[in-house]
């Protein structure tokens, strides 16, 4: 049962790999900051680093390894939210979302050329949704 599970994981961990990857690229067509870094080799990817500014000093950052997932939002270098696991990909996908919204008006998609002739793309919107402090994320550890 257990090497299946790791299997199942590994492959979760390639599926997130590879989204992040088109998730940076689609918000560098749209004129944002955004970085993926993979670890391991071409074939089988280990792990990922995935860090975007979303505007008015505001970044999010997105590990996936063999140890774990986890999603950290910061503000002005002061880190707001920590999400581990499935909550961690459940903002990712919100964060997905709020981009598809917000792109659902152009009528025409945007290249990479474009997004550097044109200024930033404003701020991508994440206040009104649920967020726990990292005080509280902490202590319900404790």
């Amino acid at each position: 049962m257990f090497p299946r599970l790791a299997e199942q994981y590994r492959a979760l961990a390639r599926d997130l790999v590879m989204s992040l990857q088109a998730l940076a690229k689609g918000l560098k067509e749209r004129g944002h900051v955004a970085t993926c870094y993979v670890c391991g080799d071409e074939q089988i990817h280990q792990g990922a680093s995935f860090v975007a500014d979303l505007g008015e000093r505001h970044t999010v950052r997105f590990l996936v390894s063999d140890s774990g997932i986890s999603w950290v939002e910061c503000r002005d270098g002061c880190e707001l939210v920590r999400f581990e696991g499935a909550e961690a990909i459940n903002e990712l996908q919100r964060l997905v979302v709020m981009l598809q919204d917000l792109n659902s008006g152009d009528s025409v998609p945007r290249t990479a050329d474009a997004a550097v002739a044109e200024p930033l793309s404003p701020p991508i919107p994440l206040a009104g949704t649920r967020h726990r402090s990292i005080r509280a994320s902490r202590s319900s550890v404790a």
